[in-house]
């Protein structure tokens, strides 16, 4: 079964938001290379919050998040962000069906 989350950042200020980006670029181009079991990884601006970002995580199991934030790429990303940041809230979800989602019925 899936298991996703979604990440609320909010950065200092406008370069904060940059530099921020930046870093979750860098991360993003190991976990496109190292992590088949993270099946979408998405950093969202929010119309009209400009130092707003919204990460959409979806992996295939709670095995392939844990080998996820133990990779070397994340750890970084995890370490340097608290620099940019104001604050962050993280709520985690556990799939239960979807277009695309690992437990779609219909696509069986």
């Amino acid at each position: 079964m899936g298991f996703g989350l979604v990440v609320r950042f909010v950065a200092r200020d406008e370069a904060s938001a940059h530099a921020f980006d930046e870093l979750a670029d860098e991360a993003l181009n190991g976990i496109r290379t190292h992590e088949p079991g993270t099946l979408v990884y998405v950093n969202h601006a929010v119309p009209d919050e400009p130092h707003t970002r919204i990460f959409y995580e979806l992996y295939a199991d709670r095995e392939a998040f844990e080998e996820h934030e133990r990779q070397p790429h994340v750890r970084r990303f995890l370490t340097e962000r608290a620099q940019y940041l104001e604050s962050f809230e993280v709520t985690f979800l556990n799939e239960i069906a979807g277009k695309g989602s690992s437990v779609d019925k219909a696509a069986r």
